[in-house]
């Protein structure tokens, strides 16, 4: 590994947005360590990274609802390397449907936290001290347009309604994210949330987005 590569962190990385964003900084040159729950499908990505010619990656096994596999990754990351630039909580699910919040079960409610919102959070605390180590250190949580209550307080639009419980976590993330940056304000770190926007991954069963969404225009040289 070459010394002066920042190393990035990405959870649930063996698939959909994970996967891409993985991908995307290797390919920055950053060295990034995929986080998969399940090691096969994680060294299956990695092999597929691999195979596209991306040498500056491996496997870190690590589910974020369990805190004992958190530790042991963190561990083993600190066993490689001696400082963690770029932690990005990416790993999420939809959770069951439908999700009315009247009648829906609050199991399916507490599954979806503990992965989008609670997952984050305790992964957040556990590699703070390694972050810390870093001149740069950087925290991106991936979130949703439908974990904006000005969104949802504004739209017309019924299908928004339904992954109200997977809304919810990520309204629960932005609040984590706002107040950990708050936290963390007069030091180095920079902290916020993203939204890739609507995309097609396992996620939403690959579907495809019917509606005519806005293109953002690359930034000029003097947004950079």
């Amino acid at each position: 590994m070459n010394a002066k590569m920042k190393i990035a962190l990405v959870t649930g990385a063996n698939k959909g947005i994970g996967f891409e964003t993985a991908k995307q900084m290797a390919q920055l040159g950053c060295f990034v360590y995929l986080a998969s729950r399940d090691r096969a499908k994680g060294l299956d990505a990695v092999n597929r990274l691999k195979g596209l010619g991306i040498s500056n990656i491996e496997l870190i096994e690590m589910d974020v609802t369990d805190i004992h596999s958190i530790k042991k990754a963190k561990q083993e990351l600190e066993s490689r390397i001696e400082a963690l630039d770029v932690l990005i909580n990416n790993a999420g699910i939809a959770g069951e449907l439908p999700q009315n919040l009247s009648t829906g079960e609050v199991k399916n409610l507490r599954k979806v936290f503990e992965t989008n919102f609670f997952g984050a959070v305790q992964t957040t605390q556990e590699f703070i001290p390694l972050l810390k180590k870093s001149n740069q250190p950087r925290i991106v949580n991936v979130s949703s347009e439908l974990g904006s209550l000005t969104v949802h307080s504004s739209t017309q639009n019924p299908n928004y309604g339904i992954y109200a419980a997977y809304g919810c976590s990520k309204t629960a993330l932005n609040a984590f994210t706002v107040m950990l940056a708050n936290e963390f304000r007069n030091t180095n770190f920079k902290i916020n949330s993203v939204t890739p926007g609507y995309t097609a991954t396992d996620l939403n069963q690959h579907r495809e987005c019917k509606q005519q969404r806005r293109v953002q225009r690359p930034l000029s040289e003097e947004q950079l």
